[in-house]
């Protein structure tokens, strides 16, 4: 059976697995053991916390095969971005160049870097191995991580954002970073997306340009990349637009992806989310389809099962309320699949 469950330190030879596969532009797993090791710490003392609101704290999740033991897929959520770094983007904008006595109007598009989107909760690190991307796992993988924040939603902030992956090549290549790197950097895209990813971001506040840029003045190639998703990243851009998240006028530094969002209580599997207490039958032929997760926190589980609704209750096999880890009449907050 697939769940999903928080990560131990036990994982780290899978997570470093999924780094290495992630490859360019993954900027949340960097290739780099006393990184992703300190990442899973951070998430095991998160975990741990009695928190009543969004903090410096990182959830990460994988998703586990269990017939096989594999780790197959991760996923994250970061309940307040920025506070230990500044958590930079560039805003999308106008200027315009206005002349009555000319009669000439010319509007002009800007990148200015900001910190706007500081203190909000972002959810981040996902990635499935080709192995299992079938049977609705990779959206199981996405979605699951709002039936946590329904859970447990005093530890995050009221706005969720994504940053999407923007376009680069097979080589890791971005043409948004191209022009930058000409103009003001002498470090390939590669390399910079990596200091990013283990913290090391100093060259950011002291290379990039500090005033607003015209977008007008970038090479073609760089301008047809700005808030456009890598061909990978498309299902996952569309699965979240499904949720209500929406491109907000922000795009990444680096390769100039879009950061999508929604208020939390916007987000369609939050509204549409309910909890129910568990009866487990073994006998019933469930037919209808739902992400399941449990109650617990540390001991947070999520599967995507049948199951079967009668009022209050929701019918579950042993299997279900097995992986899961619940027994009769625990409560459990379901979607529909």
């Amino acid at each position: 059976m697939i769940i999903i469950r928080p990560i131990q330190a036990s994982d780290y030879d899978a997570l470093h697995q999924i780094a290495v596969e992630s490859g360019h532009g993954f900027t949340s797993l960097p290739v780099n053991e006393e990184l992703l090791k300190k990442r899973i710490t951070h998430s095991e003392h998160s975990f741990d916390l009695a928190v009543n609101e969004p903090g410096d704290q990182g959830y990460l999740f994988v998703m586990e095969d269990t017939t096989t033991g594999e780790v197959v897929g991760t996923s994250a959520i970061e309940a307040s971005v920025g506070l230990d770094a500044p958590f930079n983007h560039y805003h999308l904008g106008k200027i315009v160049h206005c002349s009555r006595k000319l009669n000439i109007y010319n509007t002009v598009e800007t990148l200015t870097l900001c910190n706007d989107l500081t203190g909000t909760t972002e959810i981040c690190t996902l990635f499935l191995k080709n192995s299992h991307r079938a049977n609705r796992n990779g959206r199981f993988l996405s979605r699951f991580r709002f039936l946590f924040i329904a859970e447990h939603s005093k530890r995050f902030s009221d706005k969720i954002i994504a940053e999407m992956r923007g376009v680069s090549d097979t080589q890791g290549n971005s043409p948004f970073w191209a022009w930058l790197q000409e103009h003001f950097f002498s470090i390939d895209f590669p390399t910079a997306d990596y200091l990013t990813g283990i913290g090391d971001k100093e060259f950011i506040a002291e290379l990039m340009p500090k005033h607003p840029i015209y977008v007008n003045l970038l090479s073609k190639e760089a301008q047809k990349a700005i808030n456009q998703v890598h061909d990978n990243t498309a299902p996952a851009l569309r699965l979240l637009e499904a949720e209500g998240f929406e491109r907000s006028g922000y795009v990444d530094i680096f390769d100039a992806g879009p950061t999508v969002q929604s208020l939390k209580h916007h987000i369609e599997t939050i509204k549409n989310s309910q909890t129910f207490i568990t009866k487990i039958n073994d006998k019933a032929n469930f037919q209808n389809n739902y992400i399941l997760c449990n109650s617990a926190l540390k001991g947070f589980r999520a599967v995507q099962a049948s199951a079967e609704i009668n009022g209050e209750y929701i019918y579950i096999t042993n299997e279900v309320a097995h992986a899961l880890q619940v027994q009769n009449n625990d409560v459990v907050r379901i979607v529909k699949n």
